[in-house]
C-alpha cells in the first residue's frame, strides 16, 4: 500500500472535527456545517393570536435585529403610555440560534404581548466563523443604536421614537445571550451614556464556565464537559474556563460593581448544569461584589436548560415568563 501524500493528509486535517452537537452542528477544522431542524428562519409578521406586531431593521452591514411591539400601541388613535424596552440576545452557545428563527420569533410574539413591552431581539453574527468576541462587539453596536434614540439622539427608528420608554431599559437573553448581556451590562457601565441608564438586566439560564467544581456539574457531566470543549472552539483565543469572558467570577474578572443597573433577575432550571453558575453569580452580587442594587433568583423545579424554549408553554415556562414580566414591570 502506498505511504499518505501531503495532499491526502491535508484533506485529512480537513475533516478533523474539532467539535459536534449533534443533530444540529458539526465544526471541522476548515468548515462548519449546521444542519436543517425546526429553525427555520420565519418573515417578520403581525401575529394575530398574540396581537403583536413585527419588523425588521438593519443597524450595520454586520448587525441587525427584529423588533416586536404589542399591536394595542400601534393602532392607538391617540399616543398610549411608552413601554419599557428589552433589549434581547439570543442565546445557542454563540453558534446557533437567530433572532429571525421560527423559535425565538414565537417567543417573542408570546412574551411581548405578555409582558407589554418593546423587545429588541438582536442578531449578532456566529462564531466560529466569527469568534468571539465578535458577538460582544455586535451586540454593543445594537444597544448603542437603540440608545441614540433617547433624548433626541440620531436614532431614526419610529417605534423606538413614539413608543419606548428609555427609562425602563432592559437588557436580556438566555444561555449565551445571558453571557452577552451580562458583558453589555459591564461595558455600560464605563462607556454609554444614557440620561436615566438601564434599569436592569435579566439573565436566563446564564453560560457561565468555571475550573472551580459545583455541585450541579454532576447533573450531566458529559453535557458539561461538552459546554467547556464548547467554550474553547468558540473561543479560540481564550484563557480557559476561567477566562473573564466566560466566567466573571474569577480572579481578575471585573469587578460585579460595575454594571450599568441597580436590578438584576437571574433565572435558573433545578435540573440545569449551568445552575450553581447562576446561583454563584446572584450570590455575589448581593454579598461581597460592592454592587449596590437589588438582585433576584428564580428557580423552576425539575427543569433544565432553556426548558422555556422546548417546551413554552409548560407550567414552569409560563411561570418563569410571569416572573420575568414582572420584573420589568415593577
Amino acid at each position: 500500500m502506498a505511504a499518505p501524500t501531503m495532499a491526502t493528509l491535508a484533506v485529512a486535517d480537513d475533516d478533523e472535527i474539532l467539535y459536534e452537537s449533534m443533530p444540529r452542528l458539526r465544526v471541522y477544522r476548515n468548515r462548519v456545517e449546521r444542519y436543517p431542524c425546526s429553525d427555520e428562519f420565519v418573515a417578520a409578521s403581525t401575529d394575530g393570536d398574540a396581537a403583536v406586531t413585527s419588523r425588521d431593521i438593519t443597524i450595520s452591514a454586520r448587525v441587525s435585529a427584529r423588533l416586536y411591539l404589542p399591536r394595542p400601541s400601534l393602532e392607538a388613535s391617540r399616543p398610549a403610555a411608552k413601554l419599557p424596552v428589552l433589549v434581547y440576545y439570543h442565546g445557542g452557545g454563540f453558534c446557533l440560534g437567530s433572532a429571525f428563527d421560527s423559535t425565538f420569533h414565537a417567543y417573542f410574539n408570546r412574551f411581548a404581548a405578555l409582558a407589554n413591552v418593546l423587545v429588541v431581539s438582536v442578531e449578532y453574527r456566529l462564531a466560529p466563523e466569527h469568534p468571539v468576541p465578535s458577538a460582544y462587539a455586535d451586540s454593543w453596536e445594537a444597544l448603542a443604536w437603540v440608545a441614540s434614540h433617547h433624548s433626541g439622539g440620531d436614532g431614526h427608528e419610529p417605534w423606538l421614537i413614539d413608543h419606548a420608554d428609555f427609562s425602563r431599559l432592559y437588557l436580556g437573553g438566555d444561555s449565551a445571550g445571558a453571557n452577552i448581556a451580562h458583558h453589555m451590562a459591564m461595558r455600560a457601565g464605563a462607556d454609554l451614556a444614557l440620561a436615566s441608564g438601564i434599569r436592569g438586566l435579566v439573565m436566563v439560564h446564564p453560560y457561565f464556565l468555571g475550573s472551580d467544581k459545583v455541585g450541579s456539574d454532576d447533573l450531566d457531566p458529559r453535557f458539561r464537559d461538552r459546554l467547556g470543549r464548547l467554550w474553547r472552539v468558540m473561543c479560540p483565543a481564550t484563557a480557559g474556563e476561567d477566562d473573564p469572558l466566560i466566567n466573571p467570577l474569577a480572579d481578575g474578572a471585573p469587578g460585579l460593581e460595575a454594571l450599568a443597573c441597580r436590578r438584576v433577575l437571574v433565572c435558573v432550571g433545578e435540573d440545569d448544569v449551568l445552575r450553581d453558575r447562576g446561583h454563584a453569580y446572584h450570590d455575589r452580587l448581593t454579598t461581597t461584589s460592592g454592587w449596590r442594587g437589588e438582585a433576584e433568583l428564580w428557580q423552576a423545579k425539575g427543569m433544565g436548560h432553556r426548558f422555556h424554549l422546548l417546551d413554552p408553554c409548560c407550567g414552569e415556562a409560563l411561570a418563569q415568563d410571569e416572573a420575568i414580566s414582572g420584573f420589568l414591570n415593577r
